[in-house]
């Protein structure tokens, strides 16, 4: 399939889950992809087998996101779809982990779009169902702020940008199956545990895969989408209604 062909495409958050299913569709429908994350390795195994280019960056650092932006336009010469997926989940009772939380999960993706508003056509913002309704995540309340305001800013920058030619959309997953619980410094037996109660929360009665989100957000971002801007779709397996 080549429906991406001459588009080029940022993902960030593409070392592991929803990123890195994301980063490898648009691949293998065409598009040149450049996949940013802070772990070299994981970035690899994204890239592996279909020539996505890779870039090693904290977007919450202050100079990353001119520095993704241009790397993209000095690769492929354009840059027309930008997927701010990264994010961290960490605990909110802890200040360092609060002010890093806010500065990858919402400034981040502001000082991004900005960078790249001269560039896109397309901006697709990953956001949660946690924003929607509490869930019994640690770390969640916070978490779920982040991601309700990068839902306002969705709406906000669809109404904005409209007049450069700029949908900007939103994907809000409910529980995917990712690392996110480990990395979040769960043991994998809490972790376990936590995808459990997860599931109870789900009227389908199953976690999420990232191939599942990662479907939608290449679906917003076709031609074929073209009247579609300001939307928030959930990928939740009815968690939101249910």
């Amino acid at each position: 399939m080549g429906d991406f062909n001459g588009k080029a495409v940022i993902v960030t958050g593409g070392g592991t889950g929803i990123g890195r299913a994301t980063a490898r569709s648009f691949a293998e429908q065409g598009a040149d992809v450049l996949v940013v994350g802070r772990t070299e390795a994981r970035l690899a195994e994204t890239a592996e087998g279909l020539g996505i280019r890779t870039l090693v960056a904290d977007v919450a650092e202050p100079d990353a996101a001119e520095r993704i932006v241009s790397t993209a336009i000095e690769t492929f010469g354009r840059l027309d779809v930008l997927v701010n997926n990264a994010a961290i989940l960490k605990q909110d009772d802890d200040r360092a982990g609060l002010e890093q939380m806010l500065a990858t999960n919402l400034l981040a993706p502001i000082y991004l779009t900005q960078a790249a508003t001269p560039h896109v056509s397309v901006v697709i913002n990953v956001t949660t169902s946690i924003a929607q309704r509490g869930w019994p995540v640690p770390g969640g309340t916070v978490y779920g702020a982040a991601k309700m305001a990068l839902e306002s800013l969705t709406r906000s920058w669809a109404v904005h940008l409209a007049p450069k030619g700029i949908r900007v959309a939103a994907v809000a997953p409910g529980p995917i199956a990712t690392s996110m619980p480990e990395h979040q410094g769960l043991t994998p037996v809490e972790a376990d545990a936590l995808r459990d109660t997860m599931v109870g929360y789900v009227p389908l009665g199953r976690i999420g895969q990232p191939e599942e989100v990662a479907f939608w957000i290449v679906q917003l971002a076709r031609p074929e989408a073209a009247f579609t801007s300001g939307v928030v779709l959930p990928v939740d397996g009815a968690a939101v209604v249910g």
